[in-house]
C-alpha cells in the first residue's frame, strides 16, 4: 500500500484561451502556459493549507510544451508559483504523452516514500490552442510510433479507430449498434459536463446549445455537424483540444492524518507500458496493459472492482471509455457498450464514471489530464465535488485510469478517503 496521500488539489477552468483572427491568422494568447502553471500551483498550495517552503520538490507533467507553446525546460517555471518559497527547490518535467501528469504524480509519490522530501507539488499543464488544427494533429502524432504511424500520416483518431473496429469485430457488433454505443458514451459525458463549471464544453457551450444530452440527439445530427473523422469514429467521438492545468500536493499519509484536514490516500498504483506500435500488439479489442495496471493497483490497495464507487477514465475517444470501463472490471469484456446503452454509470448508479464530463466535455489538455482526473476525484472523495456528485452520497473509493498515446502508457490509481 502506498504511504502517501493527496492533501490539496486545484483545477483551472478548461477551455480555448486564445483569440484567433480568421483573416490574418494572428493568434492572441489570453492565458499563457505560465499563467496556467502559476494558478494551478497556487491553488493547490492554498487548498492544502501549507506554505511553499514546505515543498521538497516539484514535478511538472506536460506532453509537448515545445511544440504547443515553444517552451522546453518547462519545470523551472513552476518556481513562479511562489518565488520566495520555491527558489532552489528541485523541479522536474515528466513526459508520458497524455499520462504525463499521472507519471509526474507517481514520481513525486516515490520521492516522498523514499524520504527525499516531506511534501511535493505536482502540476499538469498543456497549452494547445496556439496551434491550428494541422499543428495540433502533428504535435499529437509525435506521441505515436513515428516510423509506422505518425510519420505515415496516421492520426490519433485513426489509431483509436483501430480499437473501435477491433472491438466491433471481436464481439460481432453491427455498425449501427456500435454507433449507438459510442453516442451513449458521448451523451453521458456531455450531460455531466453541463454541471461542471470548469468544463470546456459546459453550460452554454456547443454541446449544450445543440442539446446533445442523449444518444438519439447525437445520432440525429446532420453529417456536417458530426462528420466522419476516421471510420467508425465521428467528430463527437473525439475529445477536445484544450488549454488548462491542474495541481496536487502530496505528503506522507502519517503526516496527513495529523493535520485534521481533508486527505485522500493513494492506496494503490498500477503503472504499465504496452508495446508502442499497434501492429505488434496481440489484439486491438481490449486494453491489455490497462487491465494489468488495474490488477496491480487493486492488489496493492486490497480491493476488487466491486469496491469502486466512482471512476475517472480516459475517454480521449468514446471507444476508449468503453475499453477503460472493461479494463477496470466495471463491465464484463464486450459488455460495457451495452451497459452504457442501458443507462449505467450515471450519478444514480452504484458506480459513477466521468462525473466531471470526462475528456469529452471537461476537455483534454493532454499533459494536465492525469492531474485533473486525480484532483477532481480528490474533491469527490472529500465531499467537495466540483460539478455532479453521486446521488448515493460521498464516495469512499475511487479509481483513475489515465492512458498515454494509443493506450501505451497505462496509469491506474486507487484513491481512498482517509477516515
Amino acid at each position: 500500500m502506498s504511504k502517501t496521500s493527496i492533501v490539496g488539489a486545484y483545477n483551472t477552468a478548461f477551455g480555448s484561451f486564445v483569440k484567433k483572427n480568421k483573416e490574418t491568422k494572428e493568434v492572441t494568447d489570453l492565458k499563457s502556459i505560465y499563467e496556467l502553471i502559476e494558478e494551478a500551483g497556487r491553488g493547490a498550495l492554498a487548498d492544502a493549507g501549507i506554505e511553499a517552503d514546505r515543498i521538497g520538490g516539484i514535478w511538472v507533467g506536460s506532453c509537448s510544451p515545445s511544440l504547443f507553446a515553444n517552451q522546453e525546460h518547462l519545470a523551472p517555471n513552476a518556481l513562479e508559483v511562489d518565488p520566495k518559497g520555491l527558489r532552489f527547490k528541485p523541479a522536474y518535467r515528466v513526459e508520458d504523452a497524455c499520462a504525463s501528469s499521472s507519471a509526474a504524480l507517481y514520481s513525486a509519490v516515490y520521492a516522498v516514500e523514499a524520504g527525499r522530501c516531506d511534501a511535493a507539488l505536482v502540476i499538469g499543464v498543456e497549452k494547445m490552442n496556439l496551434l491550428d488544427t494541422r499543428g495540433v494533429t502533428h504535435a499529437l502524432a509525435c506521441s505515436s510510433h513515428w516510423p509506422t504511424e505518425g510519420g505515415m500520416g496516421m492520426s490519433f483518431p485513426a489509431l483509436f479507430a483501430e480499437y473501435a473496429k477491433g472491438y466491433r469485430d471481436r464481439y460481432k457488433i453491427s455498425d449501427k449498434k456500435l454507433a449507438e454505443m459510442l453516442a451513449a458514451v458521448a451523451a453521458l459525458c456531455y450531460r455531466n459536463g453541463l454541471d461542471n463549471p470548469l468544463a470546456h464544453f459546459g453550460k452554454g457551450g456547443p454541446s449544450d446549445k445543440l442539446g446533445l444530452v442523449t444518444a438519439e440527439a447525437i445520432l440525429g445530427l446532420p453529417e456536417d455537424k458530426n462528420p466522419m473523422i476516421a471510420e467508425p469514429l465521428r467528430l463527437h467521438d473525439c475529445s477536445l483540444v484544450t488549454d488548462g492545468a491542474a495541481a496536487l500536493v502530496v505528503m506522507r499519509t502519517e503526516e496527513a492524518r495529523k493535520r485534521g484536514r481533508p486527505a485522500v490516500e493513494i492506496a494503490g498504483i498500477g503503472h504499465t507500458t504496452e508495446r508502442m506500435p499497434i501492429k505488434v500488439r496481440p489484439n486491438m479489442h481490449e486494453l491489455m496493459a490497462g487491465k494489468e495496471a488495474a490488477r496491480r493497483a487493486f492488489a496493492e490497495a486490497g480491493i476488487a472492482s466491486r469496491d469502486i464507487d466512482i471512476a475517472e477514465v480516459h475517454d480521449c475517444f468514446t471507444i476508449n471509455q468503453i475499453l477503460c470501463t472493461e479494463a477496470l472490471g466495471l463491465s464484463a469484456d464486450g459488455k460495457a457498450g451495452d451497459d452504457y446503452l442501458a443507462g449505467r454509470f450515471g450519478r444514480d448508479d452504484r458506480v459513477c464514471v466521468n462525473l466531471s464530463g470526462g475528456l469529452k466535455a471537461k476537455g483534454h489538455p493532454v499533459g494536465a489530464t492525469g492531474a485533473s482526473m486525480h484532483a477532481l476525484l480528490y474533491k469527490q472523495l472529500t465531499g467537495h465535488a466540483i460539478g455532479a456528485a453521486p446521488s448515493k452520497g460521498t464516495p469512499k473509493v475511487g479509481a483513475v485510469l489515465n492512458v498515454g498515446g494509443s493506450s501505451v502508457t497505462n496509469c491506474v490509481t486507487v484513491l481512498r478517503a482517509l477516515s
